[in-house]
């Protein structure tokens, strides 16, 4: 077996870099938020350890992630955090198992805070409705009509629609070519009401490149980043009167449990929402209270309460 000698957490975290890069290709913004995890628990040695610099990979133990995790806690990071964290440090420590400079994964043996789930918040429809039932006239209106119609009628994660590419709708169909996470495609749907906003759009887009593949373009005639749609939607929905959370993913969260309260089974909510398992599905697809009271009421012998005998 090979030893840590020389190694520092520093250049531990570096040959992680490339390994995610060249071995995972993970996407940016995954190594992002490894390194940065990374560099956090880095800086973290620093301060308590300040004796022991730079920090050796091989004196990173279970003792001291627990402290870390503890730390962050008492600086008021939620359970979902200080998960990631876990996750991140699991992650970078396996590799280097795997590459047998390391025995064994000490954060194995560090239980991960179990992360509460806050059940979402669900849009009604006649509020969604009243989002969508807009009179656009100017161009960068009808582009937003278009953009919001598609997020309620297609549940695409608002990174997936600023990576859309002309070449990826087809109208005619009703159908997107998506590029989810983990680099997987698949295709989703819309219906005429989008058919239409989008069409309206592309009728009146002008790109500062006439070869610019951008879908969605912004008042540069550029590509549309994820914080312009963020902008976007919270100016329409506070224009509406909807609570200023609302955001791109309440509208997925919304076309997903209007799907499950229409008839709709999980498996195919699952496939249309890009999820890798069932659970994701189910933790925020709850069925709406009204809808689960109305199957018991009309499904249970005992509970019809409302039908005269």
């Amino acid at each position: 077996m090979a030893t840590t000698s020389g190694l520092t957490f520093a250049h531990a975290a570096d040959r992680f870099r490339t390994y995610l890069e060249v071995e995972c290709d993970a996407s940016p913004h995954t190594i992002r938020n490894y390194l940065s995890d990374l560099e956090q628990f880095g800086t973290f040695a620093k301060t308590v350890r300040p004796s022991e610099a730079p920090l050796a990979l091989e004196h990173v133990d279970a003792e001291f992630i627990l402290s870390f995790l503890n730390a962050l806690h008492g600086q008021g990071a939620g359970y979902r955090t200080l998960a990631r964290k876990m996750s991140a440090l699991r992650s970078f420590l396996d590799y280097f198992q795997r590459q047998e400079i390391l025995p064994n994964n000490v954060a194995r043996q560090v239980r991960a805070p179990k992360v509460r789930r806050p059940l979402p918040d669900v849009l009604p429809i006649d509020h969604v409705f009243a989002l969508l039932n807009t009179n656009a006239a100017e161009p960068l209106e009808v582009r937003d009509q278009a953009i919001l119609e598609l997020f309620y009628a297609a549940g695409i994660r608002v990174s997936e629609l600023v990576a859309l590419d002309l070449r990826d709708v087809d109208l005619p169909s009703g159908t997107l070519r998506v590029l989810g996470k983990g680099k997987r495609e698949r295709q989703v749907f819309f219906g005429r009401t989008a058919q239409q906003a989008l069409q309206a759009y592309l009728d009146i887009r002008q790109p500062q490149d006439p070869s610019d593949p951008a879908l969605f373009l912004n008042h540069r005639g550029r590509r549309l980043s994820t914080r312009g749609v963020q902008l976007l939607v919270k100016k329409h929905c506070e224009q509406t009167g909807l609570p200023p959370s609302t955001s791109p993913h309440t509208l997925r969260h919304a076309f997903a449990t209007h799907l499950l309260d229409n008839g709709a089974d999980l498996r195919s909510i699952q496939e249309l929402l890009g999820h890798q398992q069932l659970s994701t599905t189910q933790q925020y697809t709850h069925v709406s209270t009204a809808r689960l009271f109305e199957v018991y009421d009309q499904s249970h012998p005992r509970a019809r309460r409302h039908r005269q005998t």
